[in-house]
This record gives C-alpha cells, structure tokens and sequence, in this order.
C-alpha cells in the first residue's frame, strides 16, 4: 500500500495540469471491461484524464436492460451515451479472466454466492477449452455476447441505427500486451 500512497502524494503536485478537468467531460469512449487489477484502460490505450469513461464490472459483464429496478452498470451505461454522448463502446475482455474461466470450467460457487449470482447475467455460458488457462476462446465469445447485450439496450439500438454510436469488442492478452479487436468480416480477433 505504501507505493501506492507515495504515488498518491505526489500525483497532485502540479495542479495547473489538472485545472482545465474541473470545467467537465465530454469523453469520446465508454470502456467496459473487467475489474481485474491486471487490465488498465488508460494504461492500455494512452488514455489521459478524461479521455474514457469506464466501467469495470466482474468479467466484464453487461446486465439484461431493465427499466424497473436498473443496475448501476445500466445506470452507468445510459449516463455515457445520453449525456456524455459517447461516440464508440469498446467491450474489452481479457486472458486469464477468472470470472470467464469459473463459467468456462464450471466452477462450484456455491462459496461466493454474490459472484456466482452477477455471473449467471452471463447468458449463455461461454464456451471454449477449460484446460486452456488463458481461456481465450471462452473471453472472446463472451465479449461478442456483450456487445449483443448492449444492442438490447434500446438507447443503444436507436443511436447505432441512427449511425451515432460504434461498438467494438477487444480481448487484452494479459501475457504478452497485445490488444486484438473483432473483425466483424472474418468474425475473428485480429491484432489493432
């Protein structure tokens, strides 16, 4: 913890950078992927404050919509495209996901029963190798049956309809650092 407190003390040293931050957002991108420490947005893409608007769920996961009763990741989904106007969604999935894996392998989670119960949003189960412990092909369906999660969004519908708003799924190869995004005509993931 201490680093990371030294850093703190340290980040805030030079306010005139951040002064112009104080006046508002207006980021171009929301960024939904996993709450794993080992994935960092702004570190992947270059990111300076105010760049991404992020949400960090556990594997990445997008809830069903629902307008009763919404989630904060709803809540948070809505907040980026109708009032931040966000122009892309990028889903950004990750090797060695352990929430991906669990699914993937079937995991008994009876003794996380919040984890087990957030994970059972993520219809229908990944599939792909349970030996492999990257679990690449399990992380990369599940993106793309996210991004099909957020088309059910109907603000989502509408502004992709209307040619507002572009969404993209990644998968951030923990092991190496590579970043590979869907390519909808090859319906493969290719290097950026």
């Amino acid at each position: 913890m201490q680093p990371l407190i030294d850093n703190a003390r340290m980040f805030g040293q030079s306010p005139e950078e951040f002064a112009k931050l104080a006046e508002g957002q207006s980021p171009q991108v929301l960024f939904i992927t996993c709450s794993d420490s080992r994935v960092v947005p702004a570190l992947i893409t270059g990111a300076r404050p105010g760049e991404l608007f992020e949400l960090r769920t556990a594997g990445n996961i997008v809830p069903p919509y629902a307008s009763e009763h919404p989630t904060s990741e709803a809540c948070t989904i809505e907040y980026a495209v109708e009032v931040l106007g966000v122009r892309d969604i990028v889903v950004c999935g990750h090797s060695h996901c352990g929430a991906v894996g669990a699914l993937v392998r079937g995991d008994d989670l009876d003794a996380v029963p919040a984890v087990r119960d957030w994970l059972s949003h993520a219809t229908p189960r990944p599939q792909g190798a349970a030996e492999d412990p990257a679990v690449a092909e399990g992380v990369q369906s599940h993106v793309l049956t996210q991004l099909l999660r957020l088309r059910s969004y109907p603000y989502i519908d509408k502004k992709l309809k209307d040619g507002q708003l572009t969404l993209h799924a990644w998968f951030y190869e923990v092991h190496t650092g590579a970043v590979l995004a869907h390519d909808p005509a090859s319906d493969a993931f290719k290097g950026l």
